[in-house]
């Protein structure tokens, strides 16, 4: 396992309370656990006055051992190598590698899925995925690369990588959307490396915005080919939220949204030509640090929509849904507590949140390469399989939703739709 001299000198001093440091000679990573807190950003609350117009980033960050919640300053570039590893040792948040062994998209798939020991990281991509967020991240090429770089992936380029301002001018920065903004691009980057990255940037976080965001992502894809959308924000839904479902209907494109972090469902989630995102905890041995299973994340959004109505191929779950669009469609590890690595410069979080689970999801299905013609049919892919153990984690412990209202269950169901993804057949 490769480490720079400033990994080990600069460690101990920037984040000794937040995670102990293992010894370079400890043979077996082992997990040290502190407790933390979780830290809900402004950017991720929504209030009244907001709901219609504006949208919420569906991010939580957790915040280790004394509520520190940067980790450290990473090390200096470095050549990619597959050996590398999480930025603070003996801990179980994920890596690229640890969640494509969870998710069976890395061969070979180690037992347990250690994210200090498994260096396997998913492969394939093509054409591309655009992210579309708000405002500018100023620093989004450079921590891409000293993301990819600590953990093995390729390293992107100007070819390979594009910020693209929505209407043509530079946004303002916003440090909460910048940390929204990495996690996007780096997820989605680390289940599809091959795949080209679009970030589109919209003028602000007014849905006005960020549709023009959604247009202009439409265009690039367009001449890309084709590919995915990933829209990790929403909000509540609205009256009126059906006339801007249109939005998402580009030819040989598909799109995906979170479905948000609070009981409830969001637009645009809700809307039929977008695959909703839901949200999952992975409980892992703090002894071993071995995966020992998939639940429901208690905080994912999900249930029937208000103002839309059940689409075609939600019919073969017309019991569960009744005339209503229910959500979300799939799910992923969202839960902050056993969140995934995300470098926003100058520092390492961790994060969680739908926010996660969506650039995961839309990576997927870059990598699989089938390139549905439209969100309905990729959707119709997806609800054909319903049950099938080959292509799909059927997630069927936990409750989410009001009160705890919704429980898993074998199949679809309102916490973890139709499951968390396996391999790469039927996406």
């Amino acid at each position: 396992m490769k480490r720079s001299r400033f990994f080990w000198t600069i460690l101990p001093l920037a984040c000794a309370a937040a995670f102990p440091v293992l010894s370079a000679g400890a043979a077996e990573p082992q997990a040290h656990w502190r407790g933390g807190q979780v830290r809900i950003p402004d950017s991720s609350v929504e209030r009244p006055g907001q709901i219609g117009l504006q949208a919420h980033t569906n991010i939580k960050l957790f915040e280790p051992g004394e509520g520190v919640g940067a980790v450290m300053p990473p090390s200096p570039a470095r050549r990619a190598t597959p050996q590398e590893s999480p930025p603070a040792p003996g801990y179980l948040f994920e890596t690229p590698a640890s969640l494509g062994c969870v998710y069976g998209l890395a061969s070979p798939v180690v037992a347990g899925c250690n994210p200090n020991t498994v260096v396997a990281n998913p492969v394939g991509g093509a054409r591309a995925v655009a992210i579309v967020d708000a405002y500018h991240y100023p620093t989004a090429m450079s921590d891409l690369q000293v993301f990819s770089a600590q953990f093995g992936l390729p390293v992107p380029n100007a070819m390979s990588f594009q910020v693209v301002y929505a209407n043509g001018r530079k946004p303002q920065s916003n440090a909460d959307w910048n940390v929204e903004e990495a996690l996007d691009i780096e997820w989605a980057h680390a289940m599809a490396p091959n795949a080209k990255i679009y970030l589109v940037e919209a003028a602000s976080n007014n849905f006005s915005d960020l549709l023009v965001g959604v247009s202009v992502a439409n265009s690039l894809l367009k001449s890309a080919g084709g590919g995915e959308v990933s829209m990790s924000w929403g909000g509540s839904e609205f009256k009126g939220e059906t006339s801007s479902d249109g939005s998402f209907k580009q030819p040989g494109v598909v799109y995906f949204a979170a479905a948000g972090d609070s009981p409830g469902v969001s637009w645009p989630a809700a809307s039929p030509n977008v695959i909703a995102v839901g949200g999952t905890s992975l409980s892992r041995n703090l002894a071993s640090g071995a995966l020992q299973q998939e639940e429901a994340w208690q905080s994912g959004g999900g249930g029937p929509s208000v103002y839309e109505t059940r689409p075609g191929f939600q019919d073969p779950i017309m019991p569960t849904v009744q005339s209503q669009r229910g959500t979300p469609d799939v799910a992923a590890d969202a839960d902050p507590s056993t969140g995934v690595w995300v470098y926003d410069y100058p520092n390492w979080y961790i994060v969680g949140g739908t926010s996660v689970a969506t650039p995961v999801w839309a990576g997927i299905v870059n990598a699989a390469g089938r390139f549905a013609a439209t969100s309905a049919g990729e959707l119709a892919i997806l609800y054909a399989n319903v049950g099938n153990a080959a292509d799909f984690g059927d997630v069927v412990l936990g409750s989410c939703g009001p009160n705890e209202g919704y429980l898993t269950a074998p199949g679809w169901d309102f916490c973890t739709g139709v499951g968390s993804p396996l391999g790469m057949s039927g996406k």
